[in-house]
């Protein structure tokens, strides 16, 4: 009777090829492992008509625990839906290809509690390095990495207090810019419009850049109004003034709570039906699932010339903003993983530094939105 749908449904084995070869299991990981000067020709000749005969695969992940190197890296992330997050994954990829690493994507899709299991699961799989982009990780979830622990880079945020390397946008420099470009062009009414920031570090330099500046030397302060965590209501949060007059507000928006949204929205509705004819009013969104967000409500509210009564511009660049004539801010999100990843590398490889800030500028991209 026939075995070879039994030899055909199992993968070839180390002990296979060694059988195959008529040498010993050593020769057959010298062989794997570059050890030529070891092995004579006619023995390398057997080996290799071995592997090839019998379709051998070596298990890479075994022998890179046994060499106490796999190769491995993980990388967790908040929200793969946003394109932000696509675009930093491009130059991950890329750099780990460079640097001949694999990238296990683990996605918590906004989930602290998700966000906490992907990393006791990083670590049970023994990966050499984390590259983290996290929503609402804390310090005691990452102590297993960073540190004395296994290797970890930061994308876009800080977690505080951990101390570790961390890659991103300057985000202080792009909201200033945003907001500058905004007052520059006459806008005397500017709504900076953000998820709830109070645990994310990115977010809260964006909100506070856009305060800085709006206070402007020497301005007056005006009364601006905030959506606390989730609700959109008013607070009665001082806004700032700037220097020419122009009154500044921050409102939260939080995606995650359609009601929320509906009464943030609707806020923002009262404020845009009030305006004076002669008030020219701009929305700052803080990334660009919010300023999708505003584009879809507003549409839907004023019609397609919605940018004739209210301008639009916001942090990231995603490809229908250049279709609808929207003004961005252009973060380098390739250049972004990839240095995260030449970081990690560079750590994994045991480079002993104190922890490293690379912040890296932001593209004003003027578009029809803030220029009528």
């Amino acid at each position: 009777m026939s075995t070879t749908p039994l030899a055909a449904a199992r993968r070839a084995t180390i002990t296979d090829v060694a059988r195959e070869a008529g040498t010993g299991k050593t020769s057959i990981s010298r062989y794997l492992n570059g050890e030529m000067s070891v092995l004579s020709p006619e023995l390398r000749a057997r080996i290799e008509a071995a592997i090839e005969r019998l379709d051998y695969q070596p298990n890479q992940m075994a022998r890179g625990l046994k060499r106490g190197r796999n190769r491995l890296i993980g990388m967790l992330l908040a929200d793969l839906t946003n394109p932000y997050t696509v675009e930093v994954l491009q130059g991950v990829e890329a750099a780990c290809h460079a640097l001949g690493l694999m990238p296990l994507i683990c996605h918590a899709a906004n989930e602290v509690e998700m966000e906490r299991r992907y990393l006791q699961l990083l670590t049970t799989y023994r990966v050499e390095g984390v590259i983290v982009n996290a929503l609402g990780v804390r310090e005691e979830t990452l102590r297993p990495v960073g540190g004395g622990g296994i290797p970890a880079v930061l994308v876009d945020r800080s977690v505080e207090g951990l101390v570790a390397d961390m890659v991103g946008l300057d985000n202080r420099a792009a909201a200033e810019l945003g907001t500058r470009h905004l007052l520059d062009h006459g806008f005397d009414d500017i709504w900076f419009v953000v998820q709830p920031f109070e645990q994310v570090s990115s977010r809260q330099l964006r909100e506070a850049a856009f305060r800085e500046v709006m206070r402007g030397e020497g301005g007056k302060g005006h009364e601006g109004r905030t959506g606390g965590t989730g609700e959109g209501g008013t607070s009665g949060a001082k806004g700032e003034g700037s220097k020419g007059g122009a009154r500044g507000h921050t409102l939260v928006l939080n995606l995650g709570e359609p009601a929320a949204v509906e009464r943030a929205l609707a806020e923002l509705d009262r404020a845009i039906d009030g305006a004076g004819k002669a008030s020219r009013i701009a929305l700052f969104a803080a990334n660009a699932p919010v300023a999708l967000c505003l584009a879809l409500h507003l549409k839907a509210r004023y019609g397609a010339d919605w940018q004739a009564r209210v301008a639009l511009l916001s942090i990231d660049d995603p490809e229908w903003a250049e279709l609808t004539g929207i003004t961005t801010i252009r973060q380098p999100t390739y250049e972004i993983g990839y240095r995260a990843v030449e970081f990690l590398h560079e750590r994994i490889e045991g480079v002993q530094t104190t922890a490293r800030d690379c912040l890296l500028p932001g593209e004003l991209i003027v578009r029809a939105s803030t220029s009528r």
